[in-house]
């Protein structure tokens, strides 16, 4: 077996690598400290948040809102964007140097990609596509929880000798924490950081936010047989965006960015209307922390009724249109109810 470039005895505290994009810290990194902050504390250990980029600095005092004991800084021109060469260097020299007991990443595209060359490059295990995080009350372990075969089994997985233990986690997993008072401190290093050998030609960015921040979301699964224009007109009506289950879009009915469960998006909707889906595990684990899920079902033993607060047991080409009617006419009267008290106030 190959050796870690350091082992347990020499490591300690708890790292989380803060992504940040266009000025804004990514939501996956405060949701990280989050859950880090309760990880550092079963551990007894510091809790890290590590700032890599170009005039950060105002990031990192918002990051100290969150719960780290410090947040390391490397603010360099050079890291002005994101590039696999540049930020791995400088992540590899400040855990080579540092030595953490662990290290978290968003399971972003970016973060992916980082933690991915950097466990290569420190020898170590990566835990990716976490659906939960904890310590293991006997060994003091990192425990990355993670799917297997596509969904259908949770696998519990650790690493014992190599240091860092580092696992990724998909946006949307935990919760974010509400921001607090500043605590902690900004430290600010001096990193050596070379020539990328990368040249960016153009940014795209993407069309639509995760559906992970959706406050709304209007799911279909097997049973819209491909026909997701109800399900839009309903998101539309609500201001709600509109997902899918894997097998929805496995079968081409729906883009892949639009898929909810582990093998997607782990979102946390105050209202989630899943329309014409089983409910499988892999599934219900995406809108499991959602405030409020109704179900729309011809099976009235789905198992998805097992997830729901409400239950419609019915055709949903049967029962949407009625129920878009509905909530169209009642917001019309709520329209023209505001648009009269207006006018005798």
């Amino acid at each position: 077996m190959v050796e870690s470039l350091y082992g347990p005895q020499e490591a300690a505290g708890l790292w989380v690598y803060l992504e940040h994009s266009e000025g804004r810290l990514a939501g996956v990194g405060l949701e990280l400290l989050g859950k880090g902050r309760q990880l550092a504390d079963a551990r007894g250990a510091e809790l890290v948040g590590v700032l890599l980029g170009s005039r950060v600095e105002p990031l990192a005092e918002e990051a100290t809102r969150f719960r780290p004991d410090q947040v390391l800084v490397v603010d360099h021109p050079g890291l002005d964007l994101y590039r696999s060469d540049t930020y791995t260097d400088v992540l590899f020299h400040l855990v080579s140097n540092y030595r953490p007991e662990a290290l978290l990443v968003g399971a972003t595209p970016n973060g992916r990609d980082l933690a991915a060359r950097l466990a290569a490059r420190l020898r170590t295990g990566l835990v990716a596509d976490c659906v939960d995080l904890r310590i293991a009350p006997e060994t003091g372990l990192l425990q990355g929880i993670t799917a297997g075969f596509g969904g259908g089994v949770l696998a519990t997985i650790e690493c014992p000798r190599h240091r860092p233990q580092m696992a990724t986690v998909r946006p949307g997993v935990f919760p974010r924490p509400v921001p607090d008072s500043p605590r902690g401190t900004v430290r600010r290093l001096e990193v050596p950081v070379g020539q990328s050998c990368i040249e960016i030609l153009e940014r795209h960015a993407a069309e639509t936010e995760d559906l992970s921040s959706a406050r709304v979301l209007v799911v279909g699964g097997a049973g819209t047989r491909g026909d997701f224009r109800l399900l839009q007109e309903l998101a539309d009506l609500v201001g709600g965006r509109v997902g899918a289950t894997r097998v929805a879009v496995d079968a081409g009915w729906a883009p892949r960015e639009w898929q909810i469960g582990q093998t997607g998006c782990v979102a946390r909707p105050r209202l989630a209307i899943v329309c014409g889906a089983s409910g499988a595990m892999q599934f219900t684990v995406g809108i499991e922390a959602a405030e409020t899920v109704v179900a729309i079902n011809l099976d009235e033993e789905a198992p998805i009724f097992d997830h729901a607060d409400y239950g419609i047991v019915d055709d949903l080409f049967a029962f949407l249109p009625a129920f878009l009617e509905e909530l169209r006419r009642r917001k019309e009267e709520v329209s023209a109810w505001r648009e009269s008290a207006s006018s005798s106030a």
